[in-house]
């Protein structure tokens, strides 16, 4: 395929397509403003570090597809595992039932979970990781057609030549100023604005008998129930509590006041078990304006050896928990693609954005859902979030209504399954 492939961006997009990339280049060079090698605390490079991450099913499924034995060796080293229906799920403040879904998670912080991944990647012998380094921009041949390599800064200015410039720089790139600086058009753009954020906060219980065996509490947000929380169990007896707002709501991050917004949510026993818990840390706030999705993919010209995936392709509203398991979505395609031959990129770019299309539909109609959020609301939208509503509903009498749209919600299944004909009939019979 070729000598050198250079992937701006450490974070799990990065190091998914490192991993891919690395059966066909001779050498692959990761590079990141941040210390890579030994985190495993929040960094600067990945903002929402602190908070509460989900790695949904189809993302879970994709890590031991790409890393032999990955849960088995996380669970060795402190992460958590089992089936999602064992969770306690909240929809519009009711409670669902509990289900055996099949499908599995895999709980840990996520410095700690991406040290998982990049542990396994810096294994793989010809990866590179080029750390504390500013990515400055991009080379390219005379006429601009390709590129060819990564202008980045330490101490000094340096350029990294390569076959391949993956952008995995997140929801910050700056490809749109690169193309058009280049003489390309600069892409189209989507964005919803929910205005939401998380507060976040560890916690050790003093007995987690109290917790009767569920590892995580999780009241879904709507416009019902507007604030929401993950509570779940973590590595090494640690629990991480994370309390969202939308359209500008948001928790105090002094202790009394976090308290406060925690007995606020829908579920009134988590406030009691927070009360007695140990706090291992103060609260820390992440505020995620609006979804953005770049339309690379629209564009009719790009230049060769240069692609965009993860956040930088489309960021999505963090509470969906999508980014990490559609970031591992686009590394399978990517390993697709470098194995026919040279890699055409604005092919990719619409590959992936065949990905990209069934949760940023679901996402940005959950967040119209709320009458505050500016947008266009087709019918298609009205009538998608009247029937998920539906389906929540029914998820909370019926298991496996509660397994379907896990299905769905996990990206294992597409969203046209929850619309055939016995389940919808169960739905609509269930939820009136």
């Amino acid at each position: 395929m070729g000598t050198r492939a250079i992937i701006l961006g450490g974070s799990m997009a990065g190091l998914l397509a490192a991993r891919v990339l690395a059966e066909t280049f001779t050498e692959v060079l990761v590079v990141d403003r941040d210390k890579l090698v030994g985190a495993v605390a929040p960094r600067r490079g990945v903002p929402q570090g602190a908070h509460v991450h989900g790695l949904l099913a189809r993302g879970h499924q994709i890590l031991d597809e790409l890393f032999d034995g990955f849960t088995d060796d996380a669970v060795a080293a402190g992460a958590l595992t089992g089936d999602l229906g064992e969770h306690r799920w909240f929809f519009a403040g009711h409670e669902a039932r509990k289900a055996v879904t099949g499908m599995r998670y895999l709980s840990a912080t996520r410095p700690v979970l991406e040290s998982f991944v990049r542990s396994r990647v810096a294994a793989l012998g010809n990866v590179t990781f080029v750390e504390r380094h500013d990515v400055v921009g991009l080379t390219s041949t005379a006429d601009r057609t390709r590129i060819t390599g990564a202008r980045v800064h330490a101490d000094t200015e340096t350029t990294l030549d390569g076959d391949l410039v993956v952008d995995a720089t997140g929801r910050g790139s700056r490809t749109p100023v690169w193309l058009a600086e280049l003489g390309y058009t600069r892409p189209a753009e989507e964005r919803i604005k929910i205005d939401f954020s998380y507060t976040t906060r560890l916690y050790r219980l003093p007995d987690e008998s109290v917790m009767d065996g569920v590892k995580s509490v999780n009241p879904l947000p709507s416009p019902a129930t507007p604030r929401s929380a993950f509570f779940s169990a973590m590595e090494h007896g640690k629990w991480v509590l994370s309390v969202g707002g939308v359209l500008g709501d948001r928790a105090p991050t002094d202790p009394d006041g976090f308290l406060e917004y925690v007995k606020t949510l829908p579920v009134p026993d988590l406030h009691r078990v927070i009360a007695e818990a140990e706090p291992l840390t103060e609260p820390v706030s992440f505020r995620f304006p609006a979804s953005v999705r770049p339309r690379y993919d629209t564009l009719t010209s790009f230049p060769d050896g240069f692609i965009v995936l993860g956040d930088a392709a489309c960021s999505f509203n963090p509470v969906y928990g999508q980014g990490m398991t559609v970031a591992a979505m686009e590394a399978l395609v990517l390993r697709e693609h470098v194995r026919r031959g040279p890699l055409e990129p604005l092919a990719f770019q619409r590959a992936i954005a065949e990905v990209i299309d069934a949760p940023w539909g679901t996402a940005a109609a959950g967040d119209l859902a709320y009458p505050e959020v500016v947008g266009n609301r087709p019918e298609e939208v009205l009538r998608m979030n009247d029937y998920m509503a539906k389906v929540m509903a029914a998820a909370c009498q019926d298991p496996d209504v509660l397994t379907a749209f896990m299905r769905v919600a996990g990206l294992v299944d597409p969203p046209s399954t929850l619309m055939e004909p016995d389940l919808r009939d169960r739905v609509l019979q269930l939820a009136g």
